[in-house]
């Protein structure tokens, strides 16, 4: 493709964009009004469906397509990211060298705080849709919290208890199960990604249908692909060198 065609499909793209954002701008409600339409949908629409959490409901039950869209950006951006830090043909990788030495505090505040990072992001998760947080939330706490083993310990630590392998497969897991579950509520419910499980009772653990199910998805495809994505910046970072 040449130069000037590639400015032209790029005017044409901006072009378009502006247009709807001119068009947007221009029709938004005006700020401070009582006229909120939105809210008094979502909001009766959660509770009916026993999800105090309105916003997990609006993820995960009311605009649920529109999260999985985010969930298939955020899969793509690790597959690029990890296919652009692979080491290239000027580069090796070495072995990991011996880390610098760490304060005795540093470690076992680090070790201490390792499994409660873990439960908390456990908890995120598993109750994102009674209280506040989520999928993507509680996948971020875990994914990091991991990663308190090489704040505290050594990298070394970190890679053997980091099977990136394994957190490759979940990754596709978690965004496999929520298009698996779209595709039974099309099946069961004649609508993709409808709410089509009993709702139970409003409060408890296993309630609101389909949303606490549609969160562990997340969940698990978060924390995974966060997991692998700092493992791509840890490995370019410590292990990568250019080739002499």
């Amino acid at each position: 493709m040449s130069r000037r065609l590639r400015l032209v499909v790029f005017g044409l793209g901006v072009s378009g964009i502006g247009v709807v954002f001119v068009l947007a701008a221009l029709l938004i409600p005006r700020f401070g009004g009582g006229d909120h339409p939105y809210r008094d949908l979502a909001v009766p629409a959660a509770v009916a469906r026993s999800a105090p959490n309105v916003v997990s409901a609006l993820n995960f039950d009311q605009r649920a397509l529109d999260t999985l869209g985010e969930e298939t950006i955020l899969l793509a951006s690790v597959v690029g990211a990890a296919a652009l830090l692979r080491p290239t043909t000027s580069e090796h990788e070495r072995s990991i060298v011996a880390e610098d030495r760490i304060l005795s505090a540093t470690t076992l505040l680090g070790y201490l705080l390792l499994p409660v990072t873990l439960l908390v992001g456990l908890d995120v998760v598993a109750h994102g849709h009674l209280t506040p947080g989520g999928g993507f939330q509680g996948g971020v706490v875990l994914a990091t919290g991991l990663h308190l083993l090489y704040v505290a310990g050594s990298y070394s630590t970190l890679v053997r208890l980091r099977p990136l392998t394994w957190y490759g497969i979940a990754e596709a897991l978690g965004a496999g199960a929520f298009a698996v579950l779209g595709v039974s509520g099309l099946v069961a419910a004649g609508g993709f990604l409808v709410n089509m499980l009993p709702y139970g009772r409003f409060g408890d653990l296993f309630s609101a249908g389909t949303v606490p199910l549609l969160n562990l998805a997340v969940g698990c495809e978060v924390a995974s692909g966060v997991i692998v994505l700092l493992a791509q910046f840890l490995a370019q970072a410590l292990t990568v060198r250019a080739t002499r």
